[in-house]
């Protein structure tokens, strides 16, 4: 019953997200390209965030082309995604969908488009000139069901992939106008028949500016939803500023973020917002944990006139005065998890000039390192069962995934791929683990904002991660335990700049 009690509420809640009339979800129109002879269909399903889209069109690989366009007008870089599936077997095999951005809406216009076909072709179309043939540069992923399009000054690129797979990608520069049309489109190949598409996970990211400053200037925020087992993602709740780290309660009703110092507790059920009192600890940062039984909450707060990062713990409806927990004066404790029975919690302390996993007894203040390494180790999470620590370490030169028993011993790697791996959180039933993995470019030791990152999933006994979310976010995201409490779903933060 508590796991449809949470569907039910997040279907309510997505309810605040319908479209104004003049407006079809996130694009402000739809048009039929080309004047096919059958008209274009296009609804939005403000319930699950999803856009059917029907049409006809003799051809979008000519001089001309035919098709159903859902759009809007973008200017400068921008990133374009969904999860997209024909409907039906479709009768023309090079019957295509996707995301196209063009100078116009004339039939003719130039273009550059990421394109979904009917039998085993993806690729990046384009037209370079205004009545040229359209040309194009294939992708070796094969009936892929994610997809993204992006444009960096002249740079598009398309990037797809199969179910759990990570992106294949190809770029071409095509010059284009600064303001051009961009949207989803479908096209069946012929004149007389009408195919059919759903686009679900559709966003529409605005990327920060390339001179952005970490930590002073930010872009807005989307907490999301996604159901683990279906991929299907709902944006909860937007705003223009950060939001950080949604955490879930309990009892499914709430989930609790982080915003410029203040903890809030969103409500599902209505999609209000509160702040929640945690007295004078009012510099908080992205760590913050509630237990295991769903009593309490702990914190990270900046201390002192050096912004120390303390902890403290208060119940899990707020307080006037949160009890201390670590001593600001030995460094740094960066919040991450309590202990199944509540007696400890586990942090990333900065001690002795390393930063290692400490464990703190609550009831003595009684600290003890669980980890002892010159490079960084962070993120720890018990497994419900109170046996194993996850953790991420940057002690093989990049950042992987790491478990130790929880006194620390017998520690091993679990991941091992090319990826920046970081923050595990382990499902409900402990069967799974949840991270976060940033792309190889960047620095091991960090974990930066608006970067493209992948939400993978792995079992706790081992395996291949399967990518299960393709998100532009990274500090902030999922920086705390993410799971709601029957396992179906997880939240996490994406980010947009939002007008």
């Amino acid at each position: 019953m508590k796991s449809r009690a949470i569907l039910i509420l997040i279907f309510i809640t997505n309810f605040t997200l319908a479209q104004t009339p003049s407006k079809i979800g996130l694009f402000e129109e739809r048009s039929d390209v080309g004047n096919p002879t059958i008209q274009g269909k296009a609804t939005y399903n403000p319930v699950t965030q999803e856009y059917t889209m029907e049409g006809a069109g003799i051809s979008m690989s000519e001089k001309t082309d035919q098709f159903n366009f859902l759009w809007k007008k973008i200017k400068g870089d921008f990133i374009i995604s969904a999860t997209v599936r024909f409907i039906g077997k479709g009768i023309n095999p090079h019957r295509k969908m996707g995301i196209i951005v063009r100078n116009s809406l004339q039939a003719n216009s130039a273009y550059a488009g990421a394109a979904v076909h009917g039998v085993d072709l993806t690729s990046l179309q384009y037209r370079e000139v205004d009545g040229e043939h359209t040309k194009q540069m294939e992708i070796s992923s094969f009936n892929p069901v994610a997809i993204e399009f992006q444009r960096i000054g002249n740079v598009f690129t398309f990037s797809a992939a199969t179910q759990g797979e990570n992106y294949k990608s190809c770029s071409k520069e095509v010059v284009l106008n600064e303001e051009v049309f961009a949207g989803l489109f479908i096209c069946s190949h012929e004149e007389k028949v009408s195919e059919k598409a759903i686009f679900s996970n559709v966003r529409i990211t605005i990327p920060a500016a390339k001179d952005f400053r970490p930590y002073r200037d930010y872009i807005g925020s989307q907490i999301e939803i996604m159901d683990v087992k279906t991929g299907l993602r709902k944006i909860l709740y937007s705003a223009k500023n950060s939001l950080q780290a949604p955490n879930w309660t309990k009892d499914g009703k709430y989930l609790l973020y982080n915003s410029e110092g203040l903890m809030y507790r969103y409500s599902i059920a209505d999609g209000k917002n509160e702040v929640l009192n945690t007295g004078q600890q009012k510099q908080n940062n992205n760590d913050h944990v509630i237990s295991f039984d769903g009593k309490m909450l702990a914190i990270s707060n900046y201390f002192g006139e050096k912004r120390t990062s303390t902890i403290y713990m208060l119940p899990i409806d707020g307080s006037d005065k949160p009890i201390q927990l670590t001593n600001p004066a030995l460094g740094h404790s960066w919040l991450h998890c309590w202990s199944p029975d509540g007696k400890k919690i586990i942090y990333m302390g900065d001690r002795n000039k390393q930063q290692d996993i400490w464990s703190l007894d609550i009831a003595t203040k009684k600290e003890t390192a669980l980890t002892n390494t010159p490079t960084l180790d962070d993120g720890p999470e018990y497994t419900p069962d109170g046996k194993h620590i996850y953790f991420n370490s940057v002690r093989t030169g990049t950042m992987k995934i790491w478990r130790m028993n929880s006194d620390g011993s017998n520690q091993e790697q679990v991941t091992f791929d090319q990826y920046n791996d970081w923050f595990p959180h382990i499902s409900p039933d402990g069967k799974q683990i949840l991270y976060i993995s940033f792309p190889p470019d960047i620095n091991p030791t960090e974990h930066p904002f608006y970067k493209k990152v992948l939400l993978r999933l792995m079992p706790t006994s081992g395996g291949v991660p399967q990518t299960i979310a393709y998100v532009y976010g990274g500090q902030g995201t999922i920086n705390t335990p993410s799971w709601s409490p029957d396992g179906k779903y997880v939240a996490f933060v994406s980010n947009t700049k939002i007008d």
